[in-house]
């Protein structure tokens, strides 16, 4: 006799992944290497550099569970921190 009955079962979850709406109020920061602020923005769209997928209005983060590390980061390059940084500067 088949019945359609449902078992627990152990399953070993591996990330976390974060989807987020900011509507053109994304807010990030630079910091040097003693917490001074470099530049950021307080209101606007997520930056180019940001992970894939991010649409301008929407950012997306894959967390690993086991480290708390962002697992889809790419490192971005030196001019498109500094092109963050002097947009700021230049408001």
């Amino acid at each position: 006799m088949k019945l359609n009955i449902t078992r627990p079962q152990q399953v070993e979850a591996k990330t976390l992944r974060i989807h987020c709406k900011v509507r053109d109020t994304f807010e990030a920061y630079i910091l040097d290497a003693d917490g001074k602020e470099l530049g950021g923005q307080e209101d606007g769209y997520v930056p180019s550099f940001m992970p894939e997928d991010h649409y301008g209005d929407y950012l997306i983060l894959n967390i690993d569970l086991d480290t708390g590390m962002v697992t889809n980061w790419k490192k971005p390059s030196p001019e498109a921190i500094e092109t963050f940084i002097n947009r700021s500067n230049d408001e």
